[in-house]
């Protein structure tokens, strides 16, 4: 059987060399980012280190470490530095605008509607949807027939219901003309 053979001593040996393996392959990528990092560094002497850590990896990584080691850090500071700058940078600019509110959407909804990309009911259904995710917006309809279903969400919902039986749903404030049952 095969793992007969295998005592803990050869696991360990095994436990040990993966591990010191990983620890290399991690050094080597952490090196060859840093070349890259590295705007001071020219192509030529990049190409270099490539070839001299392809060729020779223990030691190319090794005489890396010892020659260029010290500025890995502050090199790797200086881009997590810039990054952040960046990234404060953005959230300014975007607080500063404000955002998008409801008026700005629906002043872009108009220009889509006037450019004909968009239809007139899209329009409507959109501006529903803005006005109702904004907490204020009007709601007005009429329905006629033998079943009359409708919800209106918005600031004043109106609406005039003629049929056997006419069902609606209205916050805030309503106003309805109907001579069925409203429900």
């Amino acid at each position: 059987m095969v793992l007969a053979d295998v005592d803990l001593g050869d696991l360990i040996w095994t436990t040990i060399w993966i591990f010191f393996l990983i620890l290399f392959i991690w050094v080597f990528i952490m090196i060859i980012s840093d070349l890259f990092r590295d705007h001071k560094l020219s192509g030529w002497a990049k190409a270099i280190w490539v070839v001299a850590l392809i060729i020779f990896p223990l030691f190319g990584s090794l005489v890396y470490l010892i020659a260029r080691g010290g500025g890995m850090a502050e090199r790797s500071a200086a881009q997590q530095r810039h990054a952040r700058a960046e990234f404060d940078d953005y959230i300014r600019s975007t607080a500063a605008s404000g955002g998008t509110g409801a008026a700005d959407e629906l002043t872009r909804l108009a220009e889509l509607r006037d450019r004909g990309t968009i239809t007139e009911a899209e329009f409507q259904t959109m501006k529903a949807r803005v006005v109702g995710a904004s907490g204020t917006g009007t709601a007005t309809g009429t329905a006629t027939g033998t079943t009359a279903t409708g919800t209106a969400t918005g600031t004043t919902a109106t609406g005039t219901a003629t049929g056997t039986t006419a069902t609606g749903t209205a916050t805030d404030t309503a106003t309805g003309q109907g001579n069925d049952t409203l429900r």
